[in-house]
């Protein structure tokens, strides 16, 4: 398969450290991103941050740095949490690049050409937390905003204002007629709903009300707003120019698929939508809105102390590796919906499917195969694709690829721990400890290899969450793999020598465990 993939998560905002809310974006972007690398050899990745506005001015102003001080200051520390992560993103773009600045001073004057953008005097209530004026029927019953629970400010400015209104219902339509356009479909009811109403919206601010930023061109006193500045980074970043688009660009645009939290759906189906209707560019395949991630049941907040960084938890828990956090933060909630974390949660849930279900099955299976044939496996043990495992492990394939395809990631990961689940119950139920006792060794020597065959599938379809123990336990195996989904055909081990005794290691510890302890105190 050749066909491209392009993903792009939302830029982040550098005006503060990245915690975990961030972290399951990207976890989730980057497991997608790692599947479709499995298919093909085009799969592409763009993150970034979005470094300009009035919060990052203020903040910086109080600390007595510069706007781009405090930008470079925070996005290092992003760039390092998604190194930690292990994000294997293919770029990452800064809204302060000077690449971007200029081709986003290109799309300014062509959507002024195109009659899209003009100049108005305007009244209204602006909330800096959002950075964007906000309807009254949009506000709480005492009039605050309800994300961030404080009263909007009133602001009378003379803008440049984008017609928006004039695509409200093109854009419907489309909504309408695409259904794979907005994921998951539950969201799009409240987009329509959002459309009947929709008005013209402002795309500069004042110099004099927000100075760091993207200056308008030929107008030396308004500054580009967030809307075309951070929301046109997913074409910047790729090569898009008004005059000569690169050949990059010519390949990946239109994204397969935007993945962004659900609290700015509306600035990704609607405003981004409207900007590239003007521009006559091709419209994203997907945007995939994802829920929230609270803790403890409640959302996070600084005020309440509860917000975590992803470092927090891999240092709590002593992970050298972060599979476990993102295998729990890939699976902490269904398609779109809100998940929690807590470290008890976390605790139990990777417990239960790496250490007992995976790890352990793997573990118990080699040291039979050491047991009873010393670590060989004969070829009248191999069985083909008849077997009933076999047959399970390509309908647990057929089934990962169908929930990848509808971005249901935990979905996805359920699927090849069920698999597990019935890997295990194969196992005992043919009880090869049974069958040697009975010598039956042909027959016990079949299961053992159907398990290990299963278990290389298992860390095939694994490697997006867990990349580390999916390596590790193709390791065990002693086979070498490019987790290709092409290696997922039945017969992957052949005969030959796997493993002996003292080859043979967990693939994942038991938090808390013994081994763990002792490992984390250096024995």
């Amino acid at each position: 398969m050749t066909e491209k993939f392009y993903l792009t998560t939302a830029i982040d905002y550098v005006n503060g450290a990245p915690h975990i809310g961030h972290a399951y974006e990207k976890i989730l972007s980057d497991v997608i991103i790692r599947h479709k690398r499995q298919l093909t050899d085009k799969a592409y990745m763009l993150t970034g941050t979005d470094e300009h506005g009035i919060k990052i001015q203020k903040t910086a102003s109080a600390k007595g740095i510069t706007p781009k001080e405090l930008c470079d200051e925070n996005f290092s520390k992003f760039e390092k949490a998604w190194a930690e992560l292990e994000i294997s993103y293919d770029q990452i773009i800064r809204t302060t690049d000077e690449k971007h600045r200029k081709v986003v001073k290109q799309i300014f004057k062509k959507l002024l050409e195109n009659g899209d953008i003009y100049k108005h005097s305007y009244t209204g209530l602006y909330c800096s937390g959002c950075e964007c004026f906000l309807n009254p029927k949009d506000l709480t019953e005492d009039g605050l905003c309800p994300d961030h629970m404080k009263k909007p400010e009133e602001v009378t400015e003379e803008n440049y204002f984008f017609r928006l209104s004039n695509y409200k219902e093109k854009i419907a339509d489309y909504i309408k007629s695409h259904e794979d356009f907005i994921l998951p479909s539950s969201r799009v009811n409240e987009l329509l709903n959002q459309l009947k109403d929709i008005e013209d919206i402002s795309v500069s601010r004042t110099k004099a009300s927000v100075e760091w930023g993207i200056g308008v061109p030929d107008d030396i006193e308004q500054t580009i707003y967030v809307w075309i500045d951070a929301l046109s980074n997913y074409i910047t970043a790729i090569g898009y120019d008004i005059e000569n688009p690169s050949e990059q660009f010519k390949e990946l645009w239109p994204a397969n698929v935007q993945v962004i939290g659900k609290d700015i759906i509306k600035f990704h189906s609607i405003y981004w939508i409207a900007i590239l209707m003007s521009l006559g560019l091709p419209l994203p395949k997907t945007i995939y809105a994802h829920g929230w991630i609270t803790i403890d049941q409640s959302k996070m907040s600084k005020s309440l102390g509860n917000v975590i960084a992803p470092h927090d938890v891999l240092e709590a828990f002593n992970l050298e590796k972060p599979d476990a956090f993102r295998y729990y933060m890939a699976c902490a909630a269904q398609t779109g919906k809100d998940g929690n974390y807590s470290d008890e949660d976390f605790k139990e849930k990777v417990n239960a499917d790496l250490a007992n279900n995976i790890g352990n099955l793997l573990n118990r299976t080699l040291n039979m195969l050491v047991k009873y044939f010393d670590g060989e496996i004969k070829t009248e043990f191999i069985s083909d694709n008849t077997s009933k495992i076999a047959i399970l492990a390509a309908n647990t394939k057929t089934q990962v690829i169908e929930r990848f395809n509808k971005y249901e990631i935990a979905e996805a990961g359920n699927a090849i721990v069920s698999f597990a689940d019935s890997v295990n119950k194969y196992v005992t139920d043919n009880a090869p400890w049974t069958l040697a006792k009975e010598e039956k060794m042909l027959e016990c020597g079949q299961v053992i290899y159907n398990v290990l065959e299963a278990m290389r599938h298992i860390a095939i379809m694994l490697y997006p969450y867990c990349p580390n123990i999916a390596k590790d336990i193709m390791t065990q195996l002693n086979k070498e793999s490019n987790f290709k989904y092409d290696e997922l055909v039945w017969g992957g081990i052949k005969a030959e020598k796997i493993t002996e005794k003292e080859k043979i290691t967990p693939v994942f510890l038991r938090l808390d465990s013994e081994f763990a302890q002792d490992k984390k105190k250096g024995k």
